[in-house]
Protein backbone atom coordinates (compact mmCIF):
# COMPACT_ATOMS: atom_id res chain seq x y z
CA UNK A 1 0.00 0.00 0.00
CA UNK A 2 2.76 2.33 0.63
CA UNK A 3 4.27 2.26 -2.64
CA UNK A 4 1.32 3.25 -4.32
CA UNK A 5 0.93 6.50 -1.45
CA UNK A 6 4.53 7.31 -2.07
CA UNK A 7 4.18 8.67 -5.54
CA UNK A 8 1.16 10.30 -4.61
CA UNK A 9 3.36 12.53 -1.85
CA UNK A 10 5.95 12.93 -4.57
CA UNK A 11 3.82 13.82 -6.95
CA UNK A 12 2.07 16.32 -4.60
CA UNK A 13 5.37 17.88 -2.87
CA UNK A 14 7.05 18.26 -5.97
CA UNK A 15 4.68 19.88 -7.79
CA UNK A 16 3.59 21.98 -4.54
CA UNK A 17 6.92 23.11 -4.64
CA UNK A 18 7.74 23.90 -8.43
CA UNK A 19 4.96 25.78 -9.43
CA UNK A 20 6.27 28.95 -7.44
CA UNK A 21 9.33 29.15 -9.27
CA UNK A 22 7.81 27.91 -12.46
CA UNK A 23 4.97 31.08 -12.23
CA UNK A 24 8.19 32.90 -11.91
CA UNK A 25 9.62 31.50 -14.87
CA UNK A 26 6.90 31.96 -16.91
CA UNK A 27 6.71 35.39 -16.21
CA UNK A 28 10.04 36.09 -17.06
CA UNK A 29 10.27 34.60 -20.77
CA UNK A 30 7.02 36.26 -21.12
CA UNK A 31 4.71 33.16 -21.30
CA UNK A 32 1.75 34.75 -20.14
CA UNK A 33 -1.87 34.82 -21.08
CA UNK A 34 -3.50 38.31 -22.25
CA UNK A 35 -7.44 39.15 -21.37
CA UNK A 36 -9.08 39.32 -24.78
CA UNK A 37 -13.17 39.21 -25.75
CA UNK A 38 -13.00 35.02 -25.18
CA UNK A 39 -11.41 35.37 -21.77
CA UNK A 40 -13.17 35.23 -18.62
CA UNK A 41 -9.78 37.03 -16.98
CA UNK A 42 -9.37 40.63 -16.84
CA UNK A 43 -5.45 40.81 -15.69
CA UNK A 44 -2.30 39.55 -17.33
CA UNK A 45 -1.81 35.74 -15.93
CA UNK A 46 1.30 33.59 -15.91
CA UNK A 47 1.12 30.29 -17.90
CA UNK A 48 2.91 27.14 -18.17
CA UNK A 49 1.87 25.40 -15.20
CA UNK A 50 1.74 22.16 -16.76
CA UNK A 51 5.63 22.12 -16.56
CA UNK A 52 4.87 22.22 -12.53
CA UNK A 53 2.24 19.37 -12.79
CA UNK A 54 4.64 17.54 -15.41
CA UNK A 55 7.79 18.04 -12.85
CA UNK A 56 5.90 15.72 -10.16
CA UNK A 57 4.32 13.54 -12.19
CA UNK A 58 8.29 12.61 -13.94
CA UNK A 59 9.82 12.99 -9.80
CA UNK A 60 7.32 10.02 -8.98
CA UNK A 61 7.63 7.64 -11.71
CA UNK A 62 10.71 7.69 -13.18
CA UNK A 63 11.93 4.65 -11.46
CA UNK A 64 9.53 2.41 -13.59
CA UNK A 65 10.98 3.73 -16.82
CA UNK A 66 13.53 0.49 -16.77
CA UNK A 67 10.85 -2.16 -15.66
CA UNK A 68 7.63 -1.20 -18.29
CA UNK A 69 8.57 -0.35 -21.66
CA UNK A 70 4.86 1.46 -22.23
CA UNK A 71 5.72 3.73 -19.07
CA UNK A 72 9.16 4.45 -21.09
CA UNK A 73 7.14 5.35 -24.04
CA UNK A 74 4.96 7.46 -21.92
CA UNK A 75 7.63 9.43 -20.80
CA UNK A 76 8.69 10.32 -23.94
CA UNK A 77 5.42 11.01 -25.48
CA UNK A 78 4.77 13.19 -23.15
CA UNK A 79 7.51 15.43 -23.52
CA UNK A 80 7.00 15.77 -26.37
CA UNK A 81 3.43 16.93 -25.90
CA UNK A 82 4.62 19.33 -22.96
CA UNK A 83 7.10 21.08 -24.88
CA UNK A 84 4.57 21.14 -27.77
CA UNK A 85 2.38 23.32 -25.13
CA UNK A 86 5.54 25.37 -24.03
CA UNK A 87 6.11 26.60 -27.20
CA UNK A 88 2.21 27.92 -27.37
CA UNK A 89 2.61 28.88 -24.10
CA UNK A 90 5.50 31.41 -25.15
CA UNK A 91 4.86 31.67 -29.17
CA UNK A 92 1.33 31.36 -29.78
CA UNK A 93 2.37 28.42 -31.91
CA UNK A 94 -0.52 27.43 -35.05
CA UNK A 95 -2.92 24.70 -34.55
CA UNK A 96 -1.31 22.92 -37.13
CA UNK A 97 1.64 22.85 -34.84
CA UNK A 98 0.00 21.74 -32.17
CA UNK A 99 -1.65 18.77 -33.94
CA UNK A 100 1.58 17.60 -35.21
CA UNK A 101 3.32 17.49 -31.95
CA UNK A 102 -0.05 15.19 -30.50
CA UNK A 103 0.28 13.29 -33.34
CA UNK A 104 3.61 12.29 -32.84
CA UNK A 105 3.26 11.71 -29.46
CA UNK A 106 0.59 9.50 -30.07
CA UNK A 107 2.88 7.53 -32.86
CA UNK A 108 5.72 6.98 -30.39
CA UNK A 109 3.17 5.37 -27.77
CA UNK A 110 1.86 3.65 -30.65
CA UNK A 111 5.06 1.86 -31.53
CA UNK A 112 5.57 0.93 -28.33
CA UNK A 113 2.45 -1.50 -28.57
CA UNK A 114 0.03 0.99 -26.32
CA UNK A 115 -3.02 0.27 -28.34
CA UNK A 116 -7.40 0.20 -28.72
CA UNK A 117 -7.13 -3.45 -29.80
CA UNK A 118 -10.92 -4.48 -29.74
CA UNK A 119 -13.89 -3.36 -28.56
CA UNK A 120 -16.32 -6.08 -26.26
CA UNK A 121 -19.62 -6.70 -28.07
CA UNK A 122 -22.14 -7.94 -26.01
CA UNK A 123 -25.34 -9.43 -28.26
CA UNK A 124 -22.96 -10.50 -30.57
CA UNK A 125 -22.12 -14.26 -31.38
CA UNK A 126 -18.46 -13.21 -31.62
CA UNK A 127 -17.55 -11.97 -28.34
CA UNK A 128 -14.90 -9.34 -29.57
CA UNK A 129 -14.63 -7.31 -32.36
CA UNK A 130 -10.70 -6.90 -33.18
CA UNK A 131 -9.65 -3.83 -35.08
CA UNK A 132 -6.71 -5.20 -36.72
CA UNK A 133 -4.40 -2.72 -38.42
CA UNK A 134 -7.17 -0.30 -38.03
CA UNK A 135 -6.12 -0.34 -34.06
CA UNK A 136 -3.23 2.39 -34.85
CA UNK A 137 -5.84 5.28 -36.59
CA UNK A 138 -7.93 4.59 -34.08
CA UNK A 139 -5.49 4.98 -31.25
CA UNK A 140 -4.04 8.21 -32.65
CA UNK A 141 -7.54 9.41 -33.14
CA UNK A 142 -8.38 8.77 -29.44
CA UNK A 143 -5.30 10.03 -28.12
CA UNK A 144 -5.70 13.46 -30.14
CA UNK A 145 -9.43 13.52 -29.32
CA UNK A 146 -9.21 13.46 -26.15
CA UNK A 147 -6.07 15.71 -25.54
CA UNK A 148 -7.77 18.47 -27.67
CA UNK A 149 -11.09 18.62 -25.26
CA UNK A 150 -9.20 18.96 -21.91
CA UNK A 151 -7.65 21.91 -24.18
CA UNK A 152 -11.06 23.05 -25.03
CA UNK A 153 -12.29 22.98 -21.42
CA UNK A 154 -9.51 24.85 -19.62
CA UNK A 155 -11.61 28.28 -19.70
CA UNK A 156 -12.12 28.78 -15.97
CA UNK A 157 -9.74 29.11 -12.73
CA UNK A 158 -9.19 25.24 -11.73
CA UNK A 159 -11.59 23.96 -14.34
CA UNK A 160 -9.62 21.42 -16.10
CA UNK A 161 -7.14 20.95 -13.65
CA UNK A 162 -10.36 19.60 -10.90
CA UNK A 163 -11.87 18.12 -13.66
CA UNK A 164 -8.85 15.87 -14.74
CA UNK A 165 -8.48 15.07 -11.08
CA UNK A 166 -11.70 13.73 -10.70
CA UNK A 167 -11.16 11.32 -13.85
CA UNK A 168 -7.51 10.19 -12.51
CA UNK A 169 -8.84 9.21 -9.01
CA UNK A 170 -11.61 7.40 -11.04
CA UNK A 171 -8.96 5.82 -13.07
CA UNK A 172 -7.16 4.98 -10.03
CA UNK A 173 -10.31 3.47 -8.02
CA UNK A 174 -10.90 1.14 -11.15
CA UNK A 175 -6.81 0.59 -11.58
CA UNK A 176 -7.31 -0.72 -7.65
CA UNK A 177 -10.24 -2.89 -8.50
CA UNK A 178 -8.34 -4.49 -11.24
CA UNK A 179 -5.07 -4.75 -9.56
CA UNK A 180 -3.55 -3.04 -12.81
CA UNK A 181 -0.10 -1.81 -10.83
CA UNK A 182 1.26 0.27 -13.37
CA UNK A 183 -1.85 2.60 -13.78
CA UNK A 184 -2.39 2.45 -10.00
CA UNK A 185 0.72 4.26 -9.67
CA UNK A 186 0.55 6.33 -12.37
CA UNK A 187 -2.58 8.08 -11.88
CA UNK A 188 -1.50 8.23 -8.07
CA UNK A 189 1.36 10.06 -9.24
CA UNK A 190 -0.73 11.98 -11.95
CA UNK A 191 -3.69 13.46 -9.00
CA UNK A 192 -0.55 14.35 -6.02
CA UNK A 193 0.53 16.17 -8.31
CA UNK A 194 -2.77 17.64 -10.11
CA UNK A 195 -3.95 18.18 -6.54
CA UNK A 196 -0.90 20.47 -5.62
CA UNK A 197 -1.46 22.04 -8.49
CA UNK A 198 -4.87 23.13 -7.59
CA UNK A 199 -3.64 24.99 -4.50
CA UNK A 200 -2.48 27.78 -6.92
CA UNK A 201 -4.60 27.15 -9.92
CA UNK A 202 -8.13 27.23 -7.91
CA UNK A 203 -10.09 30.40 -8.00
CA UNK A 204 -8.49 33.19 -7.95
CA UNK A 205 -5.75 31.66 -9.31
CA UNK A 206 -2.16 32.47 -9.29
CA UNK A 207 -1.23 30.93 -12.26
CA UNK A 208 -2.90 29.18 -15.36
CA UNK A 209 -1.51 25.56 -16.48
CA UNK A 210 -1.52 26.93 -20.26
CA UNK A 211 -1.38 25.07 -23.34
CA UNK A 212 1.64 23.31 -21.86
CA UNK A 213 -0.76 21.78 -18.76
CA UNK A 214 -3.98 21.01 -20.92
CA UNK A 215 -2.28 18.75 -23.64
CA UNK A 216 -0.29 17.08 -21.10
CA UNK A 217 -2.89 15.90 -19.01
CA UNK A 218 -4.97 15.40 -22.22
CA UNK A 219 -3.05 13.33 -23.54
CA UNK A 220 -2.51 11.70 -19.76
CA UNK A 221 -5.91 10.95 -19.03
CA UNK A 222 -5.90 9.48 -23.40
CA UNK A 223 -3.04 6.94 -23.00
CA UNK A 224 -3.91 6.00 -19.09
CA UNK A 225 -7.32 4.68 -20.00
CA UNK A 226 -5.92 2.80 -22.71
CA UNK A 227 -3.20 1.19 -20.31
CA UNK A 228 -5.98 1.00 -17.79
CA UNK A 229 -8.75 -0.61 -19.66
CA UNK A 230 -7.76 -2.05 -23.43
CA UNK A 231 -7.73 -5.64 -21.63
CA UNK A 232 -11.10 -5.31 -19.68
CA UNK A 233 -13.96 -7.23 -20.86
CA UNK A 234 -16.98 -5.04 -21.36
CA UNK A 235 -15.42 -2.05 -20.49
CA UNK A 236 -12.90 -1.59 -23.28
CA UNK A 237 -14.32 1.45 -24.58
CA UNK A 238 -17.39 2.60 -22.72
CA UNK A 239 -15.48 3.11 -19.05
CA UNK A 240 -12.97 5.90 -20.29
CA UNK A 241 -15.81 7.63 -22.19
CA UNK A 242 -17.57 7.87 -19.23
CA UNK A 243 -14.43 8.83 -16.79
CA UNK A 244 -13.86 11.25 -19.41
CA UNK A 245 -17.82 12.50 -19.53
CA UNK A 246 -17.52 16.35 -19.37
CA UNK A 247 -14.44 16.70 -21.40
CA UNK A 248 -15.99 14.28 -24.36
CA UNK A 249 -19.21 15.67 -24.34
CA UNK A 250 -18.53 18.91 -24.57
CA UNK A 251 -16.38 18.57 -26.87
CA UNK A 252 -18.79 16.72 -28.74
CA UNK A 253 -21.50 19.54 -27.89
CA UNK A 254 -19.21 22.25 -29.65
CA UNK A 255 -18.99 20.16 -32.65
CA UNK A 256 -22.80 19.73 -33.26
CA UNK A 257 -23.33 23.47 -32.37
CA UNK A 258 -20.90 24.55 -34.76
CA UNK A 259 -22.10 22.55 -37.36
CA UNK A 260 -25.91 23.43 -36.59
CA UNK A 261 -25.06 27.00 -36.87
CA UNK A 262 -23.13 26.43 -40.37
CA UNK A 263 -20.17 27.79 -38.47
CA UNK A 264 -16.20 25.55 -39.40
CA UNK A 265 -15.95 22.87 -36.72
CA UNK A 266 -12.57 24.98 -35.65
CA UNK A 267 -13.81 28.08 -35.08
CA UNK A 268 -13.78 28.96 -30.90
CA UNK A 269 -17.02 30.39 -29.68
CA UNK A 270 -18.14 31.54 -25.90
CA UNK A 271 -21.13 28.19 -25.59
CA UNK A 272 -18.72 25.93 -23.85
CA UNK A 273 -20.04 24.19 -20.65
CA UNK A 274 -18.68 26.87 -18.29
CA UNK A 275 -19.93 29.65 -20.40
CA UNK A 276 -23.43 28.74 -20.46
CA UNK A 277 -23.52 27.81 -16.75
CA UNK A 278 -22.22 31.35 -16.21
CA UNK A 279 -24.65 32.96 -18.76
CA UNK A 280 -27.31 31.84 -16.46
CA UNK A 281 -25.52 33.77 -13.37
CA UNK A 282 -23.49 31.13 -11.54
CA UNK A 283 -20.66 32.82 -10.21
CA UNK A 284 -16.94 31.88 -11.32
CA UNK A 285 -16.57 29.03 -8.34
CA UNK A 286 -19.89 28.02 -8.67
CA UNK A 287 -19.74 27.36 -12.78
CA UNK A 288 -16.57 24.83 -11.45
CA UNK A 289 -18.58 23.20 -8.37
CA UNK A 290 -21.32 22.15 -10.62
CA UNK A 291 -19.06 20.91 -13.59
CA UNK A 292 -17.04 18.63 -10.45
CA UNK A 293 -20.28 17.67 -9.74
CA UNK A 294 -21.20 16.46 -13.05
CA UNK A 295 -17.58 15.22 -13.38
CA UNK A 296 -18.36 12.73 -10.18
CA UNK A 297 -21.36 11.86 -11.15
CA UNK A 298 -19.56 10.63 -14.72
CA UNK A 299 -16.89 8.94 -12.50
CA UNK A 300 -19.08 6.86 -10.25
CA UNK A 301 -20.93 5.78 -13.39
CA UNK A 302 -17.94 4.51 -14.49
CA UNK A 303 -17.41 2.80 -11.37
CA UNK A 304 -20.85 1.31 -11.41
CA UNK A 305 -20.51 -0.14 -15.29
CA UNK A 306 -17.84 -1.81 -15.06
CA UNK A 307 -19.09 -4.01 -12.04
CA UNK A 308 -22.95 -4.03 -13.29
CA UNK A 309 -24.65 -6.98 -15.79
CA UNK A 310 -24.98 -6.56 -19.49
CA UNK A 311 -28.96 -4.72 -18.85
CA UNK A 312 -27.84 -2.58 -16.19
CA UNK A 313 -25.24 -0.88 -18.39
CA UNK A 314 -27.73 -0.25 -21.33
CA UNK A 315 -30.49 1.53 -18.64
CA UNK A 316 -27.43 3.22 -17.23
CA UNK A 317 -26.14 4.51 -20.66
CA UNK A 318 -29.56 4.98 -21.86
CA UNK A 319 -30.57 7.30 -18.55
CA UNK A 320 -27.22 8.93 -19.45
CA UNK A 321 -27.74 10.01 -22.43
CA UNK A 322 -31.27 11.14 -21.41
CA UNK A 323 -29.90 13.42 -18.62
CA UNK A 324 -27.17 14.87 -20.70
CA UNK A 325 -29.62 15.54 -23.67
CA UNK A 326 -31.85 17.27 -21.31
CA UNK A 327 -29.15 19.29 -19.25
CA UNK A 328 -27.37 20.02 -22.87
CA UNK A 329 -30.81 21.64 -24.30
CA UNK A 330 -31.52 23.65 -20.66
CA UNK A 331 -28.80 25.45 -20.48
CA UNK A 332 -28.09 26.02 -24.86
CA UNK A 333 -25.17 24.67 -24.95
CA UNK A 334 -26.04 23.33 -28.88
CA UNK A 335 -29.28 25.98 -29.34
CA UNK A 336 -30.89 28.10 -27.14
CA UNK A 337 -34.20 27.64 -29.27
CA UNK A 338 -34.18 24.18 -31.00
CA UNK A 339 -35.15 21.48 -27.86
CA UNK A 340 -36.92 18.62 -29.59
CA UNK A 341 -36.35 16.63 -26.40
CA UNK A 342 -37.24 18.85 -24.13
CA UNK A 343 -40.37 20.02 -26.40
CA UNK A 344 -41.41 16.42 -26.63
CA UNK A 345 -41.97 15.72 -22.92
CA UNK A 346 -43.55 18.92 -22.66
CA UNK A 347 -45.89 18.00 -25.40
CA UNK A 348 -46.31 14.80 -23.67
CA UNK A 349 -47.22 16.11 -20.24
CA UNK A 350 -50.11 18.03 -22.09
CA UNK A 351 -51.27 15.33 -23.59
CA UNK A 352 -51.53 13.40 -20.14
CA UNK A 353 -53.26 16.31 -18.48
CA UNK A 354 -55.55 16.33 -21.06
CA UNK A 355 -56.59 12.98 -21.12
CA UNK A 356 -56.68 13.02 -17.27
CA UNK A 357 -59.01 16.60 -17.40
CA UNK A 358 -61.17 14.31 -20.15
CA UNK A 359 -61.57 11.25 -17.99
CA UNK A 360 -62.81 13.40 -14.81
Amino acid sequence: MFSYILPFLIGLVVTFICTPFVKKLALRIGAVDKPNARKVHDRIMPRLGGLAIYLGFVASVWWMVDDYKEIAALAIAATVVLVTGILDDKYDIRPTYKLLGQVIAAIIVVVFGVEMEFIHLPFSEVDTFNFGILSIPITILWIVGVTNSINLMDGLDGLASGVTAIATGTMLVLAVMMGNIPVIILSAALLGSLIAFLFYNFHPAKIFMGDSGSLFLGFMMAVLSLLGFKQAAFASLIVPILILGVPLSDTAFAILRRVANKRPISAPDKQHLHHCLLNMGLSHRATVLVIYGISLFFGASAIFFSRATVWVEIMLLAVIFLLLTLGAEMIGIIHTTYKPVTNFFKRSKDVILRVVRVKS
